[in-house]
């Protein structure tokens, strides 16, 4: 299945949008400065408006690089950190348009929409049902046909799928969960957090025999990964 690329809703007033698209830009083009380099996760960047997906009262900040509360606790992560974790999953798929990847923690959705610009389906799970709910509503006015939102613990992944040929955390646990590793196709690649007080950007790459290998990239820091609904 091929990538959907965004079209984007036109607003009452043309000179907003134009503006809105000028913010996305600049915005993706301080994000390459920040060390992001693929061309295709700047232009998703570019394409997606985050201001969507933040709260009226916030949104003259949803361009700045922070993360900005999303209700229950939980926060929109900042826009580099989206697209680091972007181009670190990217760069192991070979065929990214025909690829199906799982985003555990999907909160406002902000994040699905951008990694439905780069890969083929996107399977995003989230724990919390009032931002399930958030989210799904976040998403409609898009009309992203290759992503699919679940309601569920995503300590325990999505069991059931087919192996996923990516998978991209966005809540930092101890270690691992099992069922991640376990749902990850051989040859494919894990981006997550661990962590608690201190926190470190992974990358776990699953070999062709099953082997895993895990290398730190930098410091983050995101909410904490907890088991089951709510």
């Amino acid at each position: 299945m091929a990538a959907t690329r965004l079209t984007l809703i036109s607003t009452e007033d043309g000179r907003a949008a134009l503006a809105s698209q000028r913010v996305r830009e600049k915005m993706a083009e301080r994000i390459g400065q920040q060390g992001v380099r693929d061309a295709r996760v700047l232009a998703a960047m570019a394409a997606v408006p985050r201001h969507l997906f933040v709260d009226a009262a916030l949104a003259s900040r949803a361009y700045e690089d922070a993360a900005l509360p999303i209700g229950h606790g939980q926060t929109i992560s900042r826009p580099y950190i989206v697209a680091r974790c972007a181009e670190l999953l990217l760069a192991a798929i070979r065929e990214p348009r025909s690829a199906t990847v799982l985003e555990i923690g999907t909160g406002c959705g902000y994040a699905a929409a951008v990694l439905a610009q780069l890969f083929g389906t996107v399977v995003s799970v989230e724990r919390l049902r009032p931002l399930h709910e958030l989210a799904r509503a976040n998403l409609r006015p898009l009309r992203l046909p290759n992503v699919r939102l679940v309601f569920g613990d995503g300590s325990l992944g999505v069991p059931g799928q087919p192996p996923f040929d990516g998978i991209v955390a966005a809540a930092a646990g101890a270690e691992l969960p099992a069922a991640w590793l376990a749902q990850l196709r051989d040859g494919g690649r894990l981006v997550a957090p661990l962590g608690s007080s201190e926190q470190r950007l992974v990358v776990a790459q699953k070999d062709a025999a099953g082997r895993v290998s895990q290398r730190t990239i930098e410091a983050v820091r995101f909410v904490p990964l907890k088991p089951g609904t709510g």
